[in-house]
């Protein structure tokens, strides 16, 4: 087919080969993509390549027959016109760096599993490290030298935080992508091969005490004489072995006293979904202990002004009574102690820990919680923590 000089109605109606057609002779930029479309047949749409603070960038104009031809060069001819008095004729103009952060952040937001909070990291990061350079710029101006220039000063000294940073800013960049405001991201696997290689072991583990010590250091935080509902919540973070969230924020209402079970609410687990706990003789003590300062509040733990207790609360108190440790590490104290001194199989203490099973065949056929199981493991564990006296 023989391309016109000047595109035409008919010549639009009745294309059927792929290609970009575009209106030449006065056509400001405009042209007609023609692509085949699986379930048959062609889709059109339009667009114009212009010029926008001298860069080359297409603007889409929608789709045809929805959009005529008529209707597209009235598009153009518009769009040139807002060019030509120093305006971005895309609606609302492109964003800066910060704007369009803002907007992923709002999107993400309602899905994330702590939204406030996951939201106010992000913008803490990208306030601290990006923003200096990147927040006032336009997001179709930002290149990868930018981006390095973000990334390399932090790359060698924090890792981690470097890695999310990138992350963060390659959110942005695909969003600008799925927005037509840029057609790359700069952030993406050509960065990668130009920031330095890590050469240290990728993994960071939480710091844990031998097994041996756990018992010690839960008689020093009982002995401590710090406020009571926090030394509660300690040891039993300890006996159940379960994360510093998931105890902090436990309510009476999830407590089966006849059926000596904590059931966590999939809300509060990194797994998103429930988790049901065997309670020891001693974590039931515990919540017998933790009743008298339920200081009318649902909470099992309540601060002292009723409210959940802090996230750093508990690390405080690990810290300030000179135990080398971190609350989370005692998971792997137990997981140690369950794999060097009880007779559990693995998936036994795996279960007990939460953690999800890898292997997706195994998982498909076993619908048990070895819940039975887990309890005796639980009863064994604080037994060893505080062992019987010995008859003289």
């Amino acid at each position: 087919m023989r391309r016109p000089q000047r595109l035409s109605t008919s010549f639009v109606k009745t294309v059927n080969v792929p290609g970009r057609y575009g209106d030449r002779r006065g056509g400001h930029g405009l042209s007609l993509l023609v692509k085949p479309m699986r379930a048959g047949g062609f889709s059109k749409s339009w667009s114009q390549r212009v010029l926008i603070n001298g860069r080359p960038t297409n603007i889409g104009l929608g789709a045809y027959p929805v959009v005529s031809l008529a209707d597209a060069r009235r598009a153009v001819i518009a769009n040139r016109r807002a060019i030509a008095r120093g305006l971005d004729p895309r609606a609302g103009g492109v964003p800066t760096f910060e704007e369009a952060a803002e907007k992923v952040i709002a999107m993400h937001e309602p899905t994330w599993k702590n939204g406030a909070r996951s939201a106010a990291i992000w913008r803490s990061s990208l306030r601290d490290y990006a923003m200096p350079s990147l927040g006032r710029k336009t997001v179709d101006t930002i290149t990868t030298t930018d981006v390095m220039a973000v990334l390399v000063p932090i790359w060698s000294t924090k890792r981690e935080t470097a890695r999310r940073v990138r992350q963060r800013i390659g959110a942005v960049m695909k969003w600008s992508v799925a927005h037509r405001y840029r057609q790359d991201n700069p952030a993406g696997d050509a960065i990668a091969e130009a920031l330095p290689r890590d050469s240290t072991a990728a993994k960071v583990h939480h710091r844990a005490l031998p097994h041996a010590e756990v018992g010690a250091a839960v008689e020093t935080i009982r002995a401590s004489g710090a406020y009571r509902s926090t030394v509660l919540a300690f040891e039993f973070l300890v006996l159940t072995a379960s994360r510093s969230g998931e105890v902090r924020g436990a309510r009476w209402e999830e407590v089966d006293f006849d059926a000596v079970t904590w059931t966590v609410p999939a809300s509060r687990m990194k797994i998103a979904r429930p988790h049901r706990v065997p309670l020891s003789t001693r974590a039931v003590e515990i919540l017998g202990e933790a009743q008298d300062l339920s200081n009318d509040t649902d909470l099992v733990f309540p601060s002292p002004t009723g409210r959940m207790l802090s996230d750093s609360t508990i690390s405080k108190l690990v810290r300030e009574n000179g135990i080398k440790c971190v609350p989370h590490g005692m998971r792997s104290s137990f997981r140690d102690w369950a794999a060097e001194c009880s007779e559990a199989p693995r998936e036994v203490c795996e279960l007990a820990l939460a953690h999800v099973n890898s292997d997706r065949v195994e998982a498909a056929y076993r619908r048990s919680d070895l819940f039975e199981r887990r309890r005796e493991l639980m009863e064994d564990w604080a037994t060893y923590l505080a062992p019987p006296p010995v008859d003289t």
